[in-house]
């Protein structure tokens, strides 16, 4: 199994992306069923079936990878140019993770299980988001 790893480009916030998600599904015109969300990119990943079902989506938001989101499958879409992409189909769950600083990148990154951070109900340290966070920014968790 391999996750992915992505810059949350112009959400600033946990509680932003939050409120995305019922506008989500629907953003690029295709519908794969009512209670999924759909993240379009460029390039479908080499290592798909490392992915489909057992990975997820790593988000980095202001800097800091603050939560995943369950992948379903990825499907390949062609647009009207005849250019390809990757539909990410995504669980609507999103999951927050003890924050873990991130410098920014183009595109998405493979991420292994070991180098993903935890859930943050998965670790009993960690106390409150905010005390969790401050401890990321200082390179302590």
């Amino acid at each position: 199994m391999i996750h992915m790893i992505k810059l949350c480009v112009g959400v600033s916030s946990f509680e932003e992306l939050e409120s995305y998600r019922n506008e989500r599904a629907h953003w690029w015109g295709v519908d794969y069923g009512e209670d999924v969300h759909v993240h379009r990119t460029r390039m479908m990943p080499k290592r798909a079936a490392e992915m489909e079902g057992l990975a997820s989506i790593y988000w980095v938001i202001a800097g800091q990878v603050t939560c995943r989101q369950p992948i379903l499958r990825l499907a390949p879409y062609e647009d009207g140019e005849g250019k390809n992409y990757c539909d990410i189909i995504l669980a609507p769950e999103l999951i927050r993770t003890i924050p873990y600083p991130k410098r920014p990148f183009q595109g998405w990154r493979y991420l292994t299980p070991a180098d993903a951070p935890p859930d943050l109900g998965a670790n009993e340290n960690a106390g409150s988001l905010e005390l969790a966070a401050d401890l990321a920014k200082l390179g302590l968790i």
